[in-house]
Formats: structure tokens, C-alpha cells, sequence
């Protein structure tokens, strides 16, 4: 059993991230934290609840709301890709203030921010190592790490999606999870426990096309040139996710065959690692840049002397190169699967 904390900011590629984390097989969800990214923060804290309940996650699973904006920087969001709320265009979802929502937020009626959240849950069984993820910029991680060092030896490894390898996606160089906050990216880096980067290179090939649209609106149907019509709510509501996410990457990158869904790539390393290859090097964040800001530099060709640590003087990272498309899809519609049974969208 893999016990993870996700921190993310809900976006809708998050919703996803958030769908295999409750329902991959050997997988225990601890809590989600949240943060400034995709919207603001009340937004994302918001729409991680409203996902929570519509995957009908065990009970004891809360949202811990974390930074509202960088370390240093003035916060930024993506309304272009991701609508003005972080979830535009999505049907079926309850309201952000209906009480199945609400109840989703802290634990036992706290307001238990996102750094004392991870803290309490690392706390709750120091038997137990447990992998940190992160799907949006990493205000919260860079915060929890440097407040509580002494908890770092019951974290097994942070997974995040962010960076490129000589690509960028809201900047020339830069993905938008490290430019949102390039300085927390460095903070995560330095720390000596094993990291696990999920770069631009990999989740654009995680692309959901219409073939594996037509499998997710109506299962063990041949695919047609006509979408069907889903055969339950939450596949209803999944479907105007991806749609809306579609059109976004179709009118500001020119993805024609559809979305990648970048962060559940995250989950699916947690669960099935063999699905990616991966070679470890030295990632380091362009701070200064004139021009490359936020630009994950990856040391591929070894020019800096490094030990065999995890942190400020090693090999910090393990890089994804490639994945597995075929499995990763299939893992996504089996946890569709698992979630319609049990998703309260469907009473």
C-alpha cells in the first residue's frame, strides 16, 4: 500500500489527478492540500472539495487550504486554460457552498492549514512512509519542508508535474507550475529525499483522444465518428471536463487531437512506476533570467559535479522520459470504473 498526500490546484487535469488518487488500486489518499495556481486559492480549495465528493472518497479524506500566493512573487492563474473558477465549463458538479462540499473542508470542523495538514498526517504513524505530490506550483511543499525538517525522514519521495526539458508551455522556457513559483521549486529540489519530475516532454503524450473519449462516455462501445451519449452522470461530467480543457489546448497550443491530462501522470507513477522510464540528473530553477525564469534546467549532459545524494549536491531528480500511453489510458478508465460505482453523482 502507497500512502500520498496530493497538493494541487483544481484545474482540470488536477480532477483528474484527484479521480486516481482516490481510486487506484494500493493507493491510500491521506488529504489534499491546495494551493494558488489554475485560480486563486479560494477557487482551487473549492473545486478539490466539489471533486472529492463527486468521487465519493472515503469520509476522513479533507481539503487543508495552503498559500494563496508565491514565496516572493505576485500570484498569477490561467483563465485562458482553465476558466475564471479553475474548473470552467464543467457539468455536475455540486455548487462550491452546497453542504456535501463544505463538509469536505478541514477535518472535524478545523481550519487546518496545508503545512500543519501533511504535518499531522506524517505524525498520525511514523511507521509508515508516505509520498508527497504535487500537481500545482510548490508554495505549500517549499513551506512544509523548511517548517519541518525533522518529518523529512517519513517522506519515501515527491512526485510533482511541472518543467520541461528545453520546453516550456507559459513561457518560451518555463511550464506554468514551476514559473508560478520558481523559488519553491528550488527549495523542493534541494531537499535530500528522492524526487520524481513529470516533465512537459512526457504528459504531452498523454493525450485523450476521441478513441479514448468514446471509452470513457460508454464503456466496451466501438468507437464511431459520433461521441455517445455517457452512460452515467459522473462520465457526463468527466466528458464536459475534457471538452472544455480540449478547446483550451486546441486554441492556444494547437493540440487538434485533444488535452493532456499532465497531472494524473503523477498518480499513475505512484502506482504503476514501470509504466515510465526515467533516468536521474540534476534539475535546478532558473531564478534570474532575463528571459528564463521559472525554466527547469536539467543537467543531461552531467557538466556539474554531483554526489549521490538527493539533495543540494547530488543528483536530485529522477526525470520521466517516456510513458507507456496505452497503460496509463487503461488505469484511467479503469479508475472511472471503480469511481462510478460508488460517485454520488450517480444517485
Amino acid at each position: 500500500m502507497k500512502y500520498i498526500w496530493l497538493d494541487a490546484d483544481p484545474g482540470h487535469d488536477d480532477a483528474t489527478a484527484i479521480l486516481l488518487a482516490v481510486h487506484c488500486p494500493d493507493i491510500k489518499l491521506l488529504g489534499v492540500s491546495t494551493v494558488h495556481g489554475n485560480a486563486d486559492a479560494q477557487c482551487t480549495e473549492s473545486n478539490a472539495a466539489r471533486c472529492l465528493y463527486a468521487y465519493g472518497a472515503p469520509r476522513d479524506v479533507h481539503v487543508y487550504p495552503g498559500a494563496t500566493k508565491p514565496l516572493i512573487r505576485p500570484a498569477r492563474h490561467d483563465p485562458e486554460i482553465h476558466g475564471i473558477d479553475g474548473l470552467g465549463g464543467v457539468e455536475g458538479l455540486p455548487p462550491p457552498n452546497s453542504a456535501a462540499v463544505l463538509a469536505r473542508l478541514g477535518a472535524k470542523g478545523e481550519a487546518v492549514r496545508a503545512v500543519e495538514g501533511i504535518a499531522r498526517a506524517i505524525m498520525a504513524d511514523r511507521s509508515r512512509k508516505i509520498t508527497i505530490v504535487s500537481t500545482g506550483p510548490m508554495t505549500n511543499i517549499a513551506l512544509f519542508v523548511s517548517v519541518y525538517p525533522d518529518l523529512l525522514d517519513s517522506v519515501e519521495e515527491f512526485v510533482f508535474m511541472g518543467g520541461g526539458v528545453g520546453m516550456g508551455n507559459r513561457s518560451a522556457v518555463a511550464e506554468f507550475n514551476i514559473l508560478c513559483d520558481p523559488e519553491a521549486a528550488q527549495i523542493v529540489l534541494d531537499v535530500p529525499v528522492r524526487k520524481v519530475m513529470i516533465p512537459l516532454n512526457v504528459t504531452h503524450t498523454a493525450i485523450m483522444t476521441r478513441d479514448w473519449h468514446h471509452k470513457l462516455l460508454a464503456p466496451g462501445s466501438i468507437p464511431s465518428d459520433t461521441l455517445p451519449t455517457p452512460t452515467t452522470n459522473l462520465r457526463h461530467m468527466l466528458s464536459t471536463l475534457i471538452n472544455f480543457f480540449a478547446e483550451s489546448y486546441k486554441s492556444t497550443f494547437g493540440f487538434l487531437d485533444g488535452p493532456p491530462l499532465h497531472d494524473a501522470l503523477t498518480i499513475a507513477y505512484v502506482c504503476q512506476p514501470d509504466m515510465f522510464s526515467c533516468k536521474r540528473h540534476r534539475v535546478d530553477i532558473e531564478l534570474s533570467g532575463t528571459h528564463t525564469s521559472g525554466e527547469t534546467v536539467v543537467d543531461i549532459w552531467d557538466y556539474r559535479s554531483c554526489d549521490d545524494t538527493w539533495g543540494a549536491s547530488g543528483k536530485n531528480c529522477l526525470v520521466a522520459e517516456s510513458l507507456q500511453v496505452d497503460k496509463f489510458f487503461s488505469l484511467f478508465l479503469d479508475c472511472v470504473d471503480r469511481c462510478d460505482a460508488v460517485s454520488p453523482l450517480n444517485s
